[in-house]
């Protein structure tokens, strides 16, 4: 099933694109200095990651632990 139609996979992709963003940007900022278009989607999930990272680290934790439990 593709993860646009489970719920539980959607959050699981968006969450790991939000944290993939926000790496690449503090490890590289020149890739997403771009605001607008394509790469502009990456560089607001990776502001997403900068400004609401104890929200989106808890979310993190959250979702590694049901899918180790479940």
């Amino acid at each position: 099933m593709s993860a646009l139609f489970n719920f539980h996979s959607f959050l699981t992709v968006v969450l790991l694109v939000i944290c993939t963003c926000t790496y690449v940007k503090m490890h590289f900022p020149a890739i997403l200095e771009q605001r607008t278009g394509f790469r502009g989607f990456f560089w607001k999930a990776a502001r997403i990651g900068e400004r609401l990272s104890p929200w989106v680290s808890l979310g993190c934790l959250a979702m590694s632990i049901s899918i180790l439990v479940f």
